[in-house]
């Protein structure tokens, strides 16, 4: 049985952990990637789907295909590389000898071809949730990290934080209560690497299920985690 010690220590040893930055890191890049993704997968299927009935349409869509699984094969080159997830690489199975059709039914009707776009769709929604988690979390510690010198530099600035809405709310007026601000700042910044630790492991595991020739609807990746 761990004792209390080694329990605190394990708490606060996460401030050294350079993995909890690369994973912080990896979680702030997901916010503009996720956006250029939605971006690029909704374009090219809009303009693909929209332009078929001319031709022009087939073209795109294999482009914009190929561009999609270029980006997952880039998120998962970063789930591998930075979250350190075992992802496993799905290779197109190229089918040689068969006509321009065939290579097109055979790229469209490969399950990673799909699972790829939706993958990238869904990194926009998780992104901008990850985003405002860890924006909050940082700021709120950086603000509390910060109170010694808001209050003797920036006296002006009203400086607080309410423990209940509309009901209470704690005021620095005193030296006294900005060095305890520090003190929660110092408590509060390993609880949002915990915190980021956490999101970054449920971004590797939904790149692995995604990324991966896992069981599609199985989810064996999660059970073996």
């Amino acid at each position: 049985m761990n004792s209390p010690t080694q329990t605190v220590l394990r708490f606060f040893k996460v401030m050294i952990s350079g993995q909890a930055y690369l994973n912080l890191l990896y979680l702030l890049a997901a916010f503009p990637l996720g956006v250029f993704y939605f971006v690029f997968v909704v374009t090219g299927l809009a303009a693909g789907i929209s332009l078929s009935i001319l031709w022009v349409g087939i073209p795109l869509l294999l482009l914009a295909g190929a561009g999609w699984r270029a980006l997952a094969g880039f998120e998962r080159w970063m789930a591998v590389h930075w979250l350190h997830e075992d992802v496993p690489a799905s290779a197109f199975p190229l089918q040689e000898g068969g006509d321009t059709w065939t290579r097109f039914r055979g790229f469209f009707t490969h399950p990673v071809t799909w699972r790829s776009p939706l993958y990238l769709l869904m990194k926009f929604p998780l992104g901008i949730a990850t985003f405002v988690i860890l924006i909050t979390l940082t700021a709120l510690t950086l603000a509390l990290l910060s109170m010694p010198y808001t209050y003797t530099y920036l006296p002006d600035v009203q400086m607080g934080m309410f423990f209940r809405p509309g009901l209470a709310m704690w005021r620095v007026d005193s030296m006294s209560d900005a060095w305890l601000g520090v003190l929660m700042g110092m408590i509060l910044w390993p609880v949002s690497l915990h915190v980021t630790n956490g999101l970054a492991w449920l971004h590797a595991k939904l790149a692995k299920v995604m990324l991966s020739e896992v069981p599609w609807g199985c989810f064996s990746a999660l059970a073996k985690a």
